[in-house]
């Protein structure tokens, strides 16, 4: 026995170095403030169908085309059915869609700041990629993207920046790449403006990326999906039916159905976060912090002379979770996600009686 080789398997392992999520207290008492979740119920046919759910069809495969679900997207976005494509949260499908589409021996590239997954999967699937910095104001240099690529990613709004950029920016970056498949990941597009939805239609190496777990309070079920040309969707299918044939669950698939049909509950939360956000930005302003403009369900916020990191450690002490990136550039920043009237103003309560204190 060759003893010098026992943990010769160790150097087959494959090593990445994993994305970090926000933390998920037990603690009922906290208010969570960290991962940006919709602070409402699911729409009430949610609530419904989970408990009018018949136990006896679980033990079922689910249909693996999730066809119930893509034919409801497919009428509420107005595109057709093999246009849509449906995986377990917004996080698989852009990992599939990195999988399908990133396969040059070329970069890829994206913003030096935003979503952090993005360069977990480019190690994980061996995908060379290239940041790209944003500006001053944490803004996109679209010429920046105008350079011989593997493929681009935009998260628009972006993460953790809160920005949203134009359509007519995500147009420009897309036109400038006809040689290279470009995702847009609107996980928080329901948050401001128009979606890039439109460009599909002229664009055939387009693909947009959303999710339920924001606008539609179901982070809880994931769900997430993409709409694209038929060419990249069923390329995306091809390799979903490689992988794993039955993603979404039944009590999941059926749920997103109901998610997407309630469109009066839908758009009137929206607005009830958005209301929520103006009336934060305010009370923000009141404190001393400044914020770029937000696109989203939360607040990138910076104060006048307390460093970020010490008033994160004094929320937490006080049952309030936000978000702190130790990272360079955005490491003076905490991101703040919009809760109900009652959790912003005990965090506007506890941050005045610290801030009054310094």
């Amino acid at each position: 026995m060759l003893r010098n080789n026992d943990n010769a398997w160790e150097s087959n392992i494959r090593k990445v170095t994993p994305y970090v999520p926000g933390e998920q207290p037990k603690d009922k008492a906290i208010i969570k403030l960290n991962t940006n979740e919709n602070p409402y119920p699911p729409a009430p046919g949610v609530q419904r169908v989970i408990k009018n759910m018949d136990i006896d069809s679980l033990r079922l495969y689910p249909d693996p085309s999730i066809g119930l679900l893509v034919d409801e997207l497919s009428k509420f976005y107005g595109v057709d059915k093999d246009q849509v494509f449906v995986g377990v949260g917004s996080d698989d499908v852009l990992a599939m869609a990195f999988l399908t589409f990133f396969n040059s021996d070329k970069p890829i590239l994206f913003p030096d700041i935003t979503y952090s997954f993005y360069p977990v999967w480019c190690e994980l699937y061996r995908i060379p990629y290239e940041t790209q910095p944003l500006d001053k104001e944490f803004r996109i240099v679209k010429e920046d993207y105008y350079k011989d690529n593997g493929g681009v990613v935009i998260a628009n709004p972006n993460a953790p920046t809160s920005i949203y950029e134009e359509n007519s920016t995500m147009e420009d970056i897309v036109a400038h790449n006809p040689g290279s498949i470009v995702i847009i990941d609107e996980a928080y597009i329901d948050f401001a403006k128009e979606s890039a939805l439109s460009l599909t239609k002229r664009y055939e190496n387009l693909i947009i990326v959303q999710t339920f777990s924001k606008s539609r309070s179901m982070a809880g079920m994931r769900i997430g999906y993409a709409i694209g040309s038929r060419k990249l969707i069923k390329a995306l299918n091809d390799v979903k039916y490689s992988f794993n044939s039955y993603t979404l669950n039944q009590t999941a698939i059926l749920a997103g159905v109901e998610g997407v049909k309630d469109k009066d509950y839908f758009t009137r939360k929206i607005e009830n976060i958005i209301d929520l956000r103006e009336y934060s930005e305010n009370a923000f302003k009141r404190l001393g912090f400044s914020f770029p403009q937000s696109g989203t369900n939360f607040l990138f916020v910076t104060h006048e002379f307390i460093p970020a990191k010490e008033l994160y450690e004094a929320l937490r002490k006080n049952n309030i979770y936000v978000r702190y990136f130790d990272l360079e550039r955005i490491n003076n920043y905490l991101r703040i996600t919009i809760g109900t009237k009652e959790e912003m103003d005990k965090l506007f309560e506890i941050l005045e009686a610290y801030i009054d204190d310094k």
